[in-house]
């Protein structure tokens, strides 16, 4: 009776969002994630393992479960939910990828708002449209056309404005997360926090060695699993075969205080729209619901080169063999780009000279040949007939909305019923 009860007592524990946490190394952005799943003894088989529990593996185990609610579906995160990308982004849902619309992509905005209402997911989706800005020289007085009619005119490397308004909106990242999670969890699927997959065997069956934390106790399991989907973005590169293919990084951002109308108005976000520099340096951001802005730029290790295609070569493999959880934002290298961030803000605008810094946070991010994702079967050297395993990561910064869209995509191409795409 005393073992349940302390059972039952960790249980209460874990689920609690407000558990207190050590402190981040990469800071804390505004979005919380209220949802912890339940602690379960791993099982010894399934027929689809997720690795990564952030938005593309939680809605690939929440499509599966219901597009086969017969089969098995373990998610494995290394850490907690909301701990990488999907947890650490702007939340701006952007309409394409980060390349453009891919053939066969279709609608993904569409797509995106159709999953969220079928999983039930308060997600507070808005989708205004977004500001894509663009540098120029100073205008002179009286002069220039575009810099009469757009509503942004800040000072940044020259002048920035608006040059058009696209496809997008904003959404709160936790929301979704814990949505994604709760539906996934509610259909029939396992999630593991704390359980790191160590090393994947390319038998048959797919054997995972995965090391995991349970009720204070550290253990070691081997699971076979029937197929695999790698959803681990920025981490675990060697595991899903991406060393070569793609660069992680750690971008910045930072949140301010609420500002009045009169201070939206005049720095020209009231119609509240987010944002993004179509050219370099770049800089995005979108307001809060608290009518705080949140502003994003920077990157550790450093990258410097065109906006469209990033450099895959033997002068970047250096940069590659970095572990991003070496940074800190409160010190070294990534304190600096905050600094540099903070600094450009209170120079874009007056009206921003003096604002209250509230939130500053750092979040993975996965850069690939062209800015591409990748989306395709893995199959390592040796194995050249296994077609069980999935790769999908690479998102380039436009992973809000796209990650939970392909991750639908991916849960119907583990079941055989569409083929993967071409890019």
């Amino acid at each position: 009776m005393r073992r349940n009860a302390r059972r039952n007592l960790a249980i209460r524990k874990t689920r609690q969002p407000d558990a207190v946490r050590k402190t981040q190394p990469w800071g804390a952005p505004p979005w919380t994630v209220d949802f912890r799943p339940a602690p379960r003894a791993l099982p010894d088989r399934v027929d689809f393992a997720i690795v990564g529990g952030g938005f593309t593996g939680l809605s690939a185990a929440a499509w599966l479960r219901r597009f086969a609610p017969g089969q098995s579906v373990l998610v494995l995160e290394s850490a907690s939910l909301g701990d990488g990308a999907s947890g650490r982004t702007g939340g701006m849902a952007l309409s394409e990828t980060a390349a453009g619309k891919l053939p066969g992509l279709g609608d993904v905005l569409a797509g995106y708002k159709k999953i969220l209402r079928a999983l039930r997911i308060d997600s507070c989706l808005t989708l205004p449209g977004v500001w894509e800005l663009g540098h120029s020289a100073p205008a002179a007085k009286g002069s220039g056309a575009v810099g009469k009619h757009s509503p942004i005119s800040w000072s940044d490397f020259g002048e920035l404005k608006v040059v058009r308004c696209v496809p997008g909106g904003t959404v709160d990242p936790g929301k979704v997360l814990a949505g994604l999670a709760r539906a996934a969890e509610k259909a029939g699927a396992q999630i593991a926090e704390h359980a790191e997959v160590r090393a994947l065997d390319f038998s048959n069956p797919l054997r995972l060695r995965v090391r995991y934390k349970l009720w204070g106790r550290v253990h070691q399991k081997e699971i076979r699993a029937g197929q695999v989907l790698l959803a681990t973005n920025a981490f675990s590169l060697k595991l899903s075969g991406l060393r070569a293919a793609a660069v992680p990084k750690l971008t910045f951002a930072l949140a301010t205080a609420p500002l009045s109308a009169a201070q939206l108005k005049a720095i020209g976000l009231s119609s509240r729209r987010p944002f993004y520099t179509i050219d370099l340096p770049y800089l995005w951001g979108r307001l809060l619901e608290s009518n705080g802005v949140i502003f994003g730029a920077g990157l550790v290790p450093p990258y410097v080169g065109t906006p469209s295609r990033f450099p895959i070569g033997a002068r970047s493999i250096k940069n590659r063999a970095h572990d991003l959880r070496r940074y800190d934002v409160r010190k070294g290298e990534a304190a600096a780009r905050l600094r540099w961030l903070e600094t450009r803000v209170r120079h874009l605008h007056p009206a921003l000279a003096k604002v209250r810094i509230t939130h500053r946070w750092g979040g993975p991010i996965l850069l690939t040949e062209e800015m591409r994702p990748i989306f395709r079967r893995f199959t390592p050297k040796g194995h050249p007939r296994s077609k069980q395993v999935i790769v999908l990561a690479g998102f380039n910064g436009h992973g809000v909305a796209l990650s939970v869209y392909l991750g639908k995509w991916a849960a119907q191409a583990l079941l055989r019923r569409r083929p993967l795409p071409r890019w």
